[in-house]
């Protein structure tokens, strides 16, 4: 009987994808719907199998390079598949001797390079065996051919699955952290229509791209295999162009969207509405119609510092001075100013600037930076709890900087920089040259607002927040992309004080950081263990993260606030682990409704954290009834605004 031979590429796609799928269903950091779980098994497999025709293509191509003019089948099939059995071995050598490291994303490349090489490698070679068992025993058996006949992939990709599972069986098997995947019978219809799609896509591409690369070799010099090759590249390059296109499309729909009205109340009413302290109201120099459908929203929650005198029938009294049990200090100042304004950001600060100086806020004894999230939202809990916590004695200051949802907003993080930074230096200059008491400036972000807040004072520790002259700053939900809070958290920087940066789950976690440290961090990070986009980056495709590391946080119980710890039996899986982590960001950002504090909700958290890092000392009595306020506060603003509670811009 002749020598076995490799697999065709798709074939080898096939074992890899099948190898692969049922670890696309252990769980994560949250539940995930049927529709959820077709689509992590769908494109985690669809992906590793395209990838995986795309390196079995490559190793083919290189056996009929190096056998040179020979051309017969069985030399290509026996130099193919040595290649596959030492694909292997050499991907295995190149990651033992390129340790991962998660800021370097070209090593993080070479080395899913070589373990791709190597699994489509130790594919074909077991595939390439079956087959070749499969035909010693269809000829004992006599046969006809009948068992050589039955497809092999799918199950050498499971049997490959099941002695993995097998070998990993100890670690933590049980132990999910009560997260658990949907049953894979009810996900199979989503899994099965998109590995149906891309498989079809990838067959048909490579069909395309084998009949051009035999038309090219028949004209040009090289071999078909090598001509293949450059079709996949130009396959990719057009499927780059097209998608590029459409998503310019779709940028400018969403953007039109977020520049829509506030129907709640009618065209020429702000000033009705908005008190003079608030930007878009009476007197202001920010223009109404500019401010965008976040910034008039914004606007509009501003809470009031004494009882109307003449109150409408059923309409409760929210007031500072009724909620805290004291008259108020003074109007709160809310500074907004949105992208269509002014055309610059230079124009932007200077317009801020101006705001400033006509609501007097810098007379307040506190002044809050705001860097608002992708379509210039501001947390409403954060805005009124500040209000009511400084009896009214606080100025939010905030520049919109996009118009699109957070995730789609990463782009414009440099661009959110330079004006954050520019806001920064230009309060700084003008509180340097007031004569007098100087109120305290801190910062406040959430979410991608968290990130471009953060990233003024990347590459200068906490050492760049001294020298900008800012007291505290609360940053909750940080992405996982923000180079600033890894630079600050990981290492041993020169310009980092480490016992000024914490990054908790929850406020008794807080508190007991404090009580070790002897004073409480200056710089905080709250960051729900849960919470999928405090978790989610692009290295998750070549990288496993420390969160997922030995030093993960361990579950443990929580009387108040979001659990605690990541369940010991998550596991890094290359390209399985990102779209598992795709689908925990994005379902962390639906909230179920109740005012909480979990996942990517921090509505519930906010008054205490602000209360203890912004030092306003209220009394417990008094945060008890902020919290009650702010949760009858949201109620009222769900019913008038239509806006999903806890989702972020």
């Amino acid at each position: 009987m002749a020598l076995p031979g490799p697999g065709s590429p798709p074939d080898v796609g096939l074992v890899v994808a099948a190898a692969t799928a049922p670890g696309t269903f252990a769980p994560s950091l949250s539940p995930r719907s049927p529709v959820d779980q077709g689509l992590v098994t769908g494109l985690a497999t669809g992906l590793h199998f395209l990838l995986s025709v795309g390196a079995q293509d490559a190793l083919v191509a290189t056996a009929r390079v190096l056998i040179g003019g020979e051309r017969s089948p069985a030399a290509s099939r026996a130099a193919t598949m040595a290649l596959d059995c030492l694909a292997a071995p050499a991907g295995l050598a190149v990651l033992r001797a390129l340790p991962p490291r998660a800021d370097d994303p070209l090593r993080g490349a070479v080395r899913q390079a070589a373990w791709r090489l190597g699994a489509a490698g130790l594919s074909g070679a077991l595939l390439g065996g079956a087959q070749f068992g499969t035909r010693a025993l269809d000829d004992r058996l006599r046969l006809g051919g009948r068992l050589a006949a039955v497809p092999l992939a799918v199950p050498v990709g499971l049997g490959v699955a099941f002695v993995l599972d097998r070998l990993r069986a100890g670690e933590h098997a049980e132990d999910t952290g009560g997260t658990r995947a949907p049953s894979p019978l009810s996900s199979l219809a989503v899994a099965s229509g998109v590995v149906g799609s891309l498989a079809g896509a990838a067959y048909g591409e490579h069909a395309l791209t084998d009949l051009v690369a035999r038309r090219l070799a028949a004209e040009l010099p090289g071999p078909p295999e090598v001509w293949r090759l450059a079709g996949h590249a130009g396959f990719l390059a057009g499927l780059g162009l097209g998608a590029t296109s459409l998503w310019q499309r779709a940028m400018r729909r969403i953007e039109a969207r977020t520049s829509t009205d506030v129907p709640v109340i009618e065209p020429g009413e702000a000033d009705r509405w908005v008190a003079s302290t608030v930007s878009g109201g009476p007197g202001s120099h920010v223009s109404w119609a500019g401010m965008g459908r976040d910034g008039r929203l914004h606007a509009l929650a501003s809470v009031r510092p004494r009882p109307l005198p003449d109150p409408p029938a059923g309409v409760p009294d929210l007031s500072i001075e009724t909620v805290m049990g004291t008259p108020a200090r003074a109007a709160p100042v809310q500074v907004y100013v949105g992208l269509d304004n002014a055309p610059t950001p230079r124009a932007r600060v200077d317009l801020a600037m101006a705001e400033l100086e006509r609501t007097g806020a810098l007379d307040r004894s506190l002044v809050v930076l705001v860097s608002p999230t992708g379509t210039g939202y501001v947390n409403y809990v954060a805005t009124a709890a500040l209000q009511y916590l400084a009896l009214g004695d606080v100025a939010t200051v905030t520049l919109q900087y996009s118009r699109r949802p957070s995730p789609l907003s990463l782009g414009l993080v440099s661009r959110a920089r330079e004006q954050n930074r520019l806001l920064c230096l230009r309060v700084l200059q003008r509180l340097r040259e007031r004569p007098g008491p100087r109120p305290r400036v801190v910062l406040f972000g959430e979410s991608l607002g968290a990130h471009t807040s953060q990233d003024v004072f990347l590459h200068w520790g906490t050492l760049g927040l001294d020298a900008m002259g800012i007291d505290r700053a609360l940053w909750i939900g940080t992405p996982y992309g923000s180079g600033w809070m890894r630079q600050v958290t990981r290492g041993d920087r020169l310009d980092v004080d480490a016992d000024a940066v914490a990054v908790v789950n929850d406020h008794d976690q807080l508190t007991a950081l404090a009580e070790q440290r002897g004073s409480l961090p200056r710089f905080v990070l709250l960051s729900h263990d849960n919470d999928g986009v405090t978790k989610f980056g692009p290295d998750l495709l070549w990288y496993p993260p420390d969160w997922l590391g030995p030093s993960r946080p361990r579950p443990e119980p929580v009387a108040v606030g979001s659990p605690r710890g990541i369940p010991p039996a998550m596991r890094w899986r290359p390209v399985t682990s990102f779209f598992q982590g795709l689908m925990d960001m994005k379902n962390a950002q639906t909230s179920s409704g109740a005012f909480g504090a979990t996942q990517h909700d921090y509505r519930a958290d906010l008054p205490r954290f602000l209360d203890s890092v912004f030092g306003l000392a209220a009394s417990p009595e008094q945060l008890v009834r902020i919290e009650e306020t702010l949760q009858a506060r949201e109620s009222v603003r769900e019913r008038l605004f239509a806006v999903v509670p806890g989702a972020v811009g």
